[in-house]
């Protein structure tokens, strides 16, 4: 074999690309066909030779008629050829694809018989475009393109949000400053207090909502600076529930002394007193708050609307200070005082069926002695009441007769006769009600009775209290005597 021959495409590169375009078939002439059974040209040279030729039998004992068939096939049927190195070049560019199928066709496991499909073709197949998969190449263009969009929207939004930002600012920055304590001091400056404004207290306020209470009064700067302040002078305050006047525009500190000083809080606190009783205390707590006496009367005509199980609340409004809000009702004042009397007899260990006993003792005690002298008098009821002897107790005649508020200790001789159950001349045991509000030392003494066998007692000295126990009637007439001379010494000492 020549050297030409030898060469190959493989190895030679400028054959490779003289062999290209020496074998471009003609655009307008159709390959003839090349017998298949014809054997393989060993060059390029041979190859263009056998193309030439007609087709010979591989049957050398074959009629006249067979090598007429195979002339008339070589006119007929497409031209079939040899791989060319232009083949061989623009193979290597196939898709995927197309790599897999040749490799399927030359696999030894294909058992397929069927011949290759044709190879060749004109020049207008040599340069047609490849078929590719859509995903072998990703829209590039396209995507780069909707980044930019997206940009363009998120620049626009950001763009938008800060120009209203800018504009709410300008327009609302002073409030928003001030509402959010930004860009400003959050107290006022002292000495530019003015006006006049009321701040109400409630019960049970602390320093949180009594700082929200002056801000929305006008008081404050800010709603906090009150707080801040108590925290951060580490104080510790009581307020008591009402109405006070203060100014607007005070500092934190100067509407803290505002608040202490008794001279600016609205009088609306009412005071129940020993020893007192609701005919006596209820004209008083009307006036101060500003409620109808009526009201009053109508709340305290129901015992059983506070869960009181006797025919009168006398007794149960405990003798205390109590300040209340503005907007408190008659019935409010009542429940406060009842519930009051409750956690009293709670405290002395009262059991809910002895509470009205219980109060009535110790209101017969909280009238009759004086707080040394309490448990004394205590013993001297019980033991009367053991042997079923009348209490004969001054304070229960006078209070059956309507005199007990009258400043004077004796009872008149109509008080003393006079048929009322509270009356203890006239009836035996307990009146049928308390006779005042007794307090928590007389609760304690009516629980807790002192030893001894005391059945009488008189004050001999109005003045310091000083009182006689005495076990027998002889006694105590002895200590009769001495009150009488005291009185004597005293005319207006209350005898």
């Amino acid at each position: 074999m020549s050297e030409r021959e030898s060469a190959s495409p493989q190895h030679d590169p400028g054959a490779r690309l003289g062999d290209l375009f020496e074998n471009l078939p003609a655009p307008t002439r159709q390959i003839p066909t090349v017998d298949n059974s014809a054997p393989t040209p060993g060059s390029r040279r041979a190859a263009r030779e056998a193309a030439g030729r007609p087709s010979e039998s591989h049957d050398s004992a074959g009629s006249p008629g067979s090598e007429s068939t195979s002339e008339d096939s070589a006119n007929t049927e497409p031209a079939r050829r040899e791989p060319s190195a232009a083949d061989a070049l623009f193979a290597s560019a196939a898709s995927p694809q197309q790599d897999a199928s040749a490799s399927a066709a030359t696999s030894p496991k294909s058992t397929s018989p069927d011949p290759a499909p044709p190879l060749g073709g004109g020049l207008d197949d040599l340069f047609a475009p490849h078929e590719e998969h859509p995903a072998a190449r990703r829209p590039k263009k396209k995507r780069r393109t909707g980044c930019l969009i997206a940009l363009a929207i998120v620049l626009v939004i950001v763009g938008g949000l800060a120009a209203g930002g800018v504009w709410a600012w300008n327009t609302y920055g002073d409030k928003i400053s001030e509402a959010l304590g930004w860009g400003g001091a959050a107290d006022w400056e002292p000495g530019i207090a003015t006006g006049e404004v009321m701040v109400t207290i409630r019960e049970g306020d602390t320093g949180g909502p009594v700082s929200t209470a002056l801000y929305d009064a006008g008081v404050t700067r800010t709603e906090d600076v009150f707080y801040d302040y108590l925290i951060n002078e580490n104080l510790a305050v009581t307020f008591y529930p009402g109405i006070y006047r203060l100014q607007e525009k005070m500092t934190a500190e100067a509407a803290l002394a505002a608040l202490k000083d008794e001279k600016n809080k609205l009088e609306n606190t009412v005071s129940i007193t020993e020893g007192g009783t609701i005919a006596s205390s209820l004209a008083n707590i009307a006036e101060t708050l500003g409620i109808p006496l009526a009201d009053f009367e109508a709340a305290v005509a129901d015992p059983a609307a506070y869960g009181v199980s006797a025919p009168s609340l006398e007794g149960w409004l405990f003798p205390a200070i109590y300040t209340f809000d503005p907007e408190v009702t008659a019935k409010q004042v009542i429940q406060r005082m009842v519930d009051r009397t409750r956690e009293s007899l709670a405290a002395a260990g009262v059991p809910d069926d002895e509470a009205e006993r219980v109060l009535t003792i110790a209101s017969i005690i909280e009238r009759e002695g004086r707080l040394d002298d309490f448990a004394k008098v205590s013993r001297v009821i019980q033991n009367r009441l053991d042997i079923d002897m009348l209490l004969q107790m001054d304070s229960t005649a006078q209070y059956g007769y309507g005199s007990l508020h009258e400043g004077v200790v004796s009872s008149s001789a109509e008080a003393l006769a006079d048929d009322n159950p509270w009356n203890t001349y006239v009836h035996t045991g307990l009146p049928v009600t308390p006779i005042a509000s007794p307090s928590d030392a007389a609760i304690d003494a009516a629980m807790n009775p002192a030893d001894g066998p005391w059945l009488y007692f008189v004050t001999v000295n109005l003045a310091t209290g000083e009182t006689q126990f005495s076990e027998t009637l002889a006694e105590h007439e002895q200590g009769v005597e001495k009150w009488r001379e005291w009185c004597r010494a005293n005319p207006d000492g209350g005898c």
